[in-house]
Formats: structure tokens, sequence, C-alpha cells
């Protein structure tokens, strides 16, 4: 385990803090995950609903990866969540609303609670279900991001690490479906949810040379597109984790 998270060893557990938001900057972080554009008016009772649903994936989350820690003779150090709404002052810098990250110097979650109900409300009206899996996978890849930091998989390519974070996520969707709580509907939603969140085509310039590399570089830092996203979580609800990290074959 790295030096870092051997500092972390000392903190275990789930805890799930409101933070007041700040209407101070919101430079927007590395790990964003946009929500797409709808008038889809969310309530408080929305988004109750929703924390609880959070509340139970995640200790179900915190309890896989324990025990798949424990498999492989490791220890996995639980992230503390923190839900917000708007721009906020995290841990590691502003952080827009609309917003979910894993901020590593901390071992610490961060959603807008707001966005991630939308997003299963959204869900909900396009599919037909309770699109409660379109919110669950958002916190499902924000722990994939500490499932891998804690094995010491960080690749220096950003798309790499959405990539793994995104099977991870789908992982969790197997495990779910193994032990007889994946509902019917929730795959569809998980699906929809990583098409919602996939990166927006490219504008190309016809210059052949300036889109090669635009091209290039897009491949390198984003998150991946939406058929990206769906065949990296598909890879992992068909092959576990360990189609995602070779520490769980």
């Amino acid at each position: 385990m790295p030096q870092l998270l051997a500092r972390w060893a000392r903190r275990s557990g789930l805890a799930i803090v409101l933070v007041l938001t700040s209407a101070a900057g919101a430079a927007a972080m590395q790990d964003p995950i946009a929500a797409p554009p709808s008038a889809v008016v969310v309530t408080e009772r929305d988004i109750a609903a929703s924390n609880a649903k959070i509340g139970a994936a995640f200790s179900a989350l915190a309890a896989m990866w324990t025990a798949d820690f424990d498999r492989i003779g490791a220890r996995f150090v639980v992230p503390s969540v923190v839900r917000f709404r708007g721009p906020v002052r995290t841990a590691c810098g502003f952080l827009r609303g609309d917003n979910a990250l894993y901020c590593p110097s901390r071992n610490v979650i961060y959603f807008d609670e707001v966005f991630v109900a939308r997003q299963a409300k959204i869900a909900a009206q396009e599919l037909g279900t309770d699109g409660d899996m379109a919110a669950i996978g958002i916190i499902a890849h924000e722990v994939g991001h500490a499932v891998a930091m804690q094995v010491g998989e960080d690749s220096p390519v950003p798309y790499r690490n959405e990539a793994t974070a995104d099977c991870l996520a789908g992982a969790f969707a197997q495990r779910a479906k193994q032990d007889g709580s994946l509902e019917k509907g929730d795959l569809e939603e998980a699906f929809f949810g990583m098409a919602a969140a996939g990166d927006p085509p490219l504008r190309l310039s016809g210059d052949p040379r300036y889109d090669a590399r635009l091209v290039r570089m897009a491949s390198m830092t984003g998150h991946g597109s939406r058929d990206q996203r769906q065949q990296n979580f598909r890879s992992g609800y068909e092959g576990g984790a360990g189609a995602c990290l070779a520490e769980f074959r």
C-alpha cells in the first residue's frame, strides 16, 4: 500500500457530511461527470430518496471491496462521502456543481446530491423504471477510483483511470446480480447513466494534422465516449473485478 494510504489506514467506516455550498470560484476539476441538459425538476423528496438508496449501495460497495481486498491480503480503507449542492471548496480544490469527484489526498468522495438525484429521475422517465442505478453507478465509479488507487494502480493517462473506474462499477453490478440485489431495470439504468456521462463528440476543424492531435489528446484525457464508457462498464459486469485490475484475478 502506498505511503499515503498507510496514513489513511487509521481511518475507516462511512462518514456522510452535508457541506454548505460556496459561491467562491468554481473551476472544473479533473474528474467531471457532466449531467445532460435537462428541464427535469428535482424535489427535496427526490433527493432524500436518492440519498437513501446511495447510502445502502455505498454500504454494499464498502462490504464488497473490503472482502475482495481481504482475499488478496490487503486492507480497503473505506472512503468518506461528502454530499454538496452547487460549487464547493473541497480538500482537492474547488468543485463545480453537477459533478462527482474522488479526492485521493483525503480518501473522500464528493457528489452533488441534486445532480445525482436528477440523473436517477432522468433515467426513470426515459426507461420507465425507478432510475436508481443511474445514480448509484456514479458513486460506484468514484469508489472504483479509490479501489484502484489503494492497490497502487494510478496511470499517468487519465482515460485509463476512468476506464478502470467504469469497469469496477460494472464489477459491482455483477456482484449485485450474484447476491440477488440487482433489480429489474437496474442494468438498463446503469448503461443509460454511462451513456449520458460520455464525453461529447469532438468538434473537428477539418485540418487533418490538428484534428489528429485533438483526437489523440481526447483519447488520453477524457472519460471516454458513450460507447467506450458502456463497454468499460460491460467488461466489469461480465468479467468481474479481475477484468479491471490484475490484482483481483
